[in-house]
């Protein structure tokens, strides 16, 4: 059954004109009255809708049934993820959704390649909120992760909050997976450096601030790879695989 992230008020029983994004898919996908769709607008659950009309670019639908079913991970992950360079980021943010990060924060690095400022970091920001309903929408998710502005490392990595930093770096002497075993499921950020990872500034500076400084393992991986490793780890050794 197509299903698709409605950002407006849903309830059992209630009449709703669909958004003009909906309303397209309905089109492409020829859906026709009386098709069945599940609708979720990121408050937990999902509902069972009936096609009422299909119209040219307008689609109505009535909600039939709601469902408390959640894909929701038992502790909070968050990928702290410097730009990669082109569009890396597009595929970080997807597999992220799709791996159960909570939230992610986009962080602009000394080595980042791509600077963004203005209009253009309102414009990707956008893009990426895009990204993360899109694949919530595939993966099965009720609820969005929770997507950062994108913040310069040095004032990020100054704020505090409740959550265990993770620094992810081949200077790291310990392994994430060795951690992780002798750790119960809990809250986590995971900080991934762009190409060429963070500098030793940088992360002198994260240290500092109380991050701990973990590795991957023996290979040097590449940033859009050392992330989702990372959340496929915890995941598996913590039981949420």
């Amino acid at each position: 059954m197509p299903r698709f992230f409605c950002p407006q008020a849903l309830s059992v029983g209630s009449a709703l004109a669909l958004p003009e994004h909906i309303a397209h898919h309905v089109q492409v996908l020829r859906m026709q009255p009386g098709d069945n769709l599940t609708l979720f607008n990121g408050e937990g659950g999902e509902y069972t809708a009936t096609l009422s009309t299909v119209e040219k670019k307008r689609a109505h639908a009535e909600v039939k049934t709601f469902s408390p079913r959640e894909a929701e991970l038992p502790y909070a992950l968050t990928l702290a993820q410097a730009l990669p360079e082109g569009s890396k980021m597009d595929w970080i943010v997807e597999k992220a959704v799709e791996l159960g990060a909570t939230a992610i924060q986009p962080l602009a690095a000394q080595r980042c390649v791509v600077r963004l400022a203005g209009e253009r970091a309102e414009k990707k920001q956008a893009h990426w909120q895009g990204i993360v309903q899109a694949a919530a929408e595939q993966c099965g998710r009720n609820r969005l992760p929770h997507l950062g502005d994108l913040s310069d490392f040095k004032r990020w990595v100054g704020q505090s909050d409740l959550h265990r930093r993770i620094l992810l770096s081949p200077r790291g002497e310990q392994a994430l997976s060795g951690w992780a075993r002798h750790h119960p499921p809990q809250a986590v950020t995971l900080m991934i450096g762009p190409e060429g990872g963070f500098n030793p500034d940088e992360e002198e500076l994260a240290c500092a601030q109380g991050a701990l400084m973990l590795t991957m393992g023996p290979r040097v991986l590449r940033t859009e790879t050392a992330g989702m490793a990372a959340l496929t780890t915890l995941n598996a050794i913590w039981g949420e695989m």
